[in-house]
């Protein structure tokens, strides 16, 4: 139980700092965000919690095939101007490209 807490109040901090840095150091908190900070803390916490490498090097390896995979997210921001797009339509057409992500994600690993 203290293990989860712990996991939940190391995410949360991590995730509230990057926000705020979002505001007056914009290129700092993207790289930040882009860092596999979310990879590297769900690795760690699991292998600590589950004890098996087998399985934490099988999460690593499904981690590295979804990566460029989770880049279709950006694809509608990349376009917004072009298009005319605004953030919230970005935000929902990116969501909506996850999706077939991971579609293709699952074909991959299969």
């Amino acid at each position: 139980m203290w293990f989860s807490v712990i996991k939940v109040i190391a995410s949360a901090l991590l995730i509230a700092l990057v926000s705020h840095l979002s505001h007056k150091k914009t290129a700092l908190a993207g790289f930040l965000t882009a860092l596999p900070i979310t990879s590297l803390l769900a690795l760690g916490f699991s292998q600590i919690q589950w004890s098996d490498s087998q399985q934490s090097v099988e999460y690593a390896k499904s981690i590295f095939a979804a990566i460029p995979l989770s880049l279709l997210f950006f694809l509608p921001f990349l376009l917004a101007q072009k298009l005319n797009l605004s953030f919230w339509t970005c935000y929902g057409l990116g969501i909506g490209a996850l999706g077939v992500g991971y579609w293709i994600h699952q074909i991959v690993l299969k």
